[in-house]
């Protein structure tokens, strides 16, 4: 029988702090800045910008009103709001799509984490100074073609996330972000005026902030889109989740432009952070998913105090996967703790385990697995490892798609006069709201898969 036990934040403040930790994380600080490089700067910026604007925001404020309302997790919520508003039982697809997506990010989430405690290790015991590109390289691949190495800190990271779970909303999720969340952006800070001091920094912000659209295509069009889902932790069944431990008095439409504005704020920071690094070293921004792990280590293995800086940027790694962690992992405790005759405790660890344990495929494609391509028989998917299909199936298919069914639910399905009253707007920015949630983020989403098809 299904348990009705729900805690709630002791404030605005920490919800705040909560969602802004979920929002900042590997998608600010190492997805932004090589997804940036990848598209040619600015041009992609912007784009990004615009789809946090008029699509993130209407979905993110959807998001918080579906689960306090809900007072449950994803799923239960969608299947009692159904029923009350005798609409179809297939909408409850955006609360298991979101868990399902959750529990698929987190597993590959927790590799990527494991690599920054990983140059943590090699940072403390200055590893990176005096060594050249290939030798930097080196580092990465060795770490990427063992998979007891990966999976000693894919397990660690596991094992720090599923700790601050395990003491619920207040003892474990409240605590954590108070702690991680302003330690992070201290961290930020002193490496944005590291950077500042590079040599390179105009040259790294104008790469950051002008625009050119012929560096940038209809895919990376559709990666703006689907990182802006991801780095607001959006169509995953997260911020559901929090929306239901979400007081009545605290004001969703206020609080959703404060996160939005922290969110983008810390992307922008680490881009700024990085590129005048990469810059002042004449290295290439478009270097990927390694850009961090391989471009960075060179860059401050050369640079004077660049051990120090750089053992700081990879804690600042570390504490922002962690926060994104520990959120990715809540939304699929909810829902055994409230599902099943699981404690909290039990609950947080059978999620944990879960997802480790889909995580190992994670790591094998790095290596015993290299050349699996699972469904390389379709053009699109040639080469494609398990890594890279979970990453593509996610960001770029289901947190877009589930975001896009959330945004209807509750722009047409749900009546105008109680989402008003939950969101308790004025009227004229509640009629920009529901105009942009009705019409903008769907048509929105709609028209970049179409582009990207």
């Amino acid at each position: 029988m299904a348990k009705q036990l729900h805690a709630q934040w002791s404030s605005r403040l920490t919800f705040i702090l909560a969602a802004v930790g979920s929002s900042v994380g590997l998608g600010n600080i190492w997805k932004f800045p090589y997804m940036t490089g990848e598209s040619g700067g600015g041009a992609f910026v912007l784009i990004y910008l615009l789809c946090i604007l008029l699509v993130g925001i209407p979905i993110l404020m959807s998001e918080w009103l579906l689960g306090r309302i809900g007072q449950r997790n994803p799923i239960s919520t969608m299947a009692s709001l159904t029923a009350r508003l005798k609409r179809s039982p297939a909408w409850v697809l955006v609360g298991v799509f979101g868990i399902l997506g959750a529990y698929l990010i987190l597993s590959f989430y927790s590799v990527i984490g494991g690599w920054a405690l990983a140059y943590i290790q090699l940072g403390a015991v200055n590893t990176f100074t005096g060594l050249e590109g290939d030798a930097i390289g080196a580092l990465f691949s060795d770490l990427l073609a063992s998979p007891l190495r990966l999976l000693l800190w894919h397990s660690l990271f596991m094992v720090l996330t599923i700790g601050v779970v395990l003491g619920g909303v207040t003892g474990g999720l409240e605590r954590a972000t108070k702690t991680l969340m302003p330690t992070l952006v201290v961290l930020l800070i002193v490496l944005v005026g590291y950077a500042a001091a590079s040599g390179a920094f105009a040259e790294g912000a104008a790469y950051l902030f002008t625009p050119d659209f012929s560096k940038l295509s209809s895919d990376g069009v559709l990666a703006a889109m689907g990182h802006a889902f991801f780095t607001l932790s959006l169509g995953m069944g997260i911020m559901i989740a929090y929306g239901s431990y979400l007081p009545k008095e605290v004001n969703i439409g206020r609080s959703a432009i404060i996160v939005v504005l922290m969110d983008t704020a810390i992307a922008l920071m680490a881009g700024l952070a990085i590129f005048p690094v990469v810059f002042a070293n004449d290295l290439s921004p478009g270097s990927g998913p390694g850009l961090i792990f391989q471009t960075l280590p060179l860059a401050f293995g050369h640079m004077p105090g660049g051990w120090f800086f750089g053992l700081l940027f990879f804690i600042l790694l570390v504490f922002a996967a962690w926060t994104s962690a520990i959120s990715l992992l809540e939304p699929i405790v909810e829902w055994l703790e409230e599902k099943t005759p699981l404690s909290r405790v039990g609950a947080t660890l059978t999620a944990g385990g879960a997802t480790w344990a889909l995580g190992i495929a994670t790591v094998l494609s790095f290596n015993v697995w290299a050349d699996v391509a699972p469904l390389g028989v379709f053009a699109k998917f040639e080469g494609m490892t398990i890594f890279a299909l979970l990453d593509y199936f996610t960001s770029k298919l289901i947190l877009p798609l589930t975001g896009l069914a959330t945004v209807i639910f509750v722009g047409w399905r749900m009546s105008r006069e109680e989402v008003r009253e939950n969101l308790n707007m004025g009227e004229t920015a509640f009629g920009l709201w529901r105009f942009a949630a009705r019409f903008i983020a769907p048509l929105g989403v709609i028209v970049v898969f179409i582009v990207s098809l």
